[in-house]
C-alpha cells in the first residue's frame, strides 16, 4: 500500500530524518528515503514504512502489510513526522517571535520527530531513567534486538521496537533492573489496554493527559511531559520539567526566571511543543550532543 500525504507548511524530510531511529539512504534521484519499523498503535503488528518526500507538499509513504495495519501505519508515519498539523500556522506562529523566526529560517522545514507512539516513549522514560543516555542507549538496543521484530524495509532489515505482549516475558539479559522490568511489563500492559493510545491523550487537556499518564509506574513529572508532547503528539506543552530546554530558552532570550520562561512561552501557543523541539535540536545541532550520528533524545526521569 502505497499513500501520498499533502503537507501543509514547510517540511524537510532530510531534516528530520537525523532525528529518528529509522536508516537513511538515497533514492536514484538523490532525494533522501527514510525506513521506519515500529510497531502498529493498537493491532501492535510490527510493520516497515519506506517514507519520501515526491514534492515539497507531498511525502509518499509505502507499507508492506495487510489493509488494516497499513492504513494504522500511514496514520502513525504523519504523527511521527508531525505531517499531520498545519506547518502553516506554526510558521506564523515562529515569525512573530524573533528568536523563534530566526530558528525557523535557519532550520526551515525541521518539524518535531516523536517516538513511534506514547508506548515506546513510556518504555524509554523508564529505561533511561537514573542512567546516562549512552547507557539507555545500549540498553534499548539490547531490548530491541532480544525482543523485537527483525523487519524488511526495502531491502534493509530493520528491528521493530518489541510489541507491548513482548514485555511479559523480559529477564535479566536485558541489563536492566528488576524494578524496571516490572515497570516495563506495567507499561505494555497499559499499551494493551488502550492507556496509552495516542489519539485518547491527544483528546485530553494538557493537564489531564500528564495527570492520566503519572499513574503509570515509573513515569514521574518529567516523563509524563515526554510521553504526551514526543510520545502523542500533542503540539501545545511546553515543558516545565527539561532543564536543557530552559537552559538554552536561558541563553536565547537572555532571561533566567522560570516564571519569565513560561511566560515567554505562551508567545507561542498552540504551538508549544513544537517550539520546544526547535529550541532544542538548535542547541543539540549546535553543541554536537549526539549518540551514533543521531540525536540524543532527551532524558527521563
Amino acid at each position: 500500500m502505497t499513500e501520498d500525504i499533502e503537507v501543509q507548511g514547510a517540511f524537510d524530510l532530510a531534516a528530520c530524518a537525523g532525528f529518528t531511529s529509522g536508516s537513511v539512504s538515497a533514492a536514484h534521484d538523490g532525494s533522501p528515503v527514510l525506513r521506519l519499523a515500529f510497531p502498529v498503535d493498537g493491532s501492535w503488528a510490527s510493520v516497515g514504512a519506506l517514507v519520501r518526500q515526491r514534492a515539497p507538499d507531498v511525502v509518499s509513504v509505502e507499507v508492506s502489510a495487510p489493509p488494516g495495519p497499513a492504513r494504522a501505519a500511514v496514520t502513525q508515519v504523519r504523527r511521527v513526522l508531525s505531517l499531520d498539523l498545519d506547518g502553516v500556522a506554526f510558521a506564523a506562529v515562529a515569525e512573530a517571535d524573533p528568536v523563534v523566526g530566526w530558528l525557523w529560517r535557519r532550520h526551515p522545514g525541521l518539524r518535531p520527530v516523536l517516538f513511534g507512539s506514547p508506548y515506546e516513549a513510556a518504555c524509554w522514560a523508564v529505561v533511561c531513567h537514573r542512567l546516562r543516555i549512552a547507557q539507555a542507549a545500549r540498553l534499548t538496543g539490547r531490548l530491541i534486538e532480544r525482543y523485537g521484530v527483525p523487519v524488511e524495509v526495502s531491502g534493509v532489515v530493520l528491528p521493530a521496537f518489541p510489541a507491548p505482549g513482548a514485555l511479559r516475558d523480559l529477564d535479566r539479559a536485558t541489563g536492566l533492573s528488576d524494578a524496571k522490568l516490572r515497570r516495563l511489563e506495567a507499561i505494555g500492559r497499559a499499551a494493551l489496554d488502550g492507556a496509552l493510545d495516542a489519539g485518547l491523550l491527544r483528546s485530553m487537556t494538557r493537564e489531564d493527559a500528564l495527570a492520566h499518564v503519572r499513574q503509570l509506574p515509573g513515569i514521574g513529572p518529567f516523563s509524563a511531559e515526554l510521553v504526551v508532547a514526543r510520545g502523542a503528539g500533542h503540539p501545545d506543552l511546553f515543558p516545565r520539567e527539561e532543564v536543557r530546554l530552559h537552559t538554552e530558552m536561558a541563553c536565547r532570550y537572555g532571561v533566567r526566571d522560570p516564571g519569565e520562561l513560561e511566560h515567554i512561552a505562551q508567545g507561542w501557543q498552540p504551538y508549544r511543543s513544537w517550539v520546544a523541539f526547535l529550541l532544542r535540536a538548535s542547541r543539540e545541532l549546535r553543541t554536537g550532543e549526539r549518540a551514533g550520528g543521531r540525536l540524543r533524545p532527551s532524558e527521563g526521569g
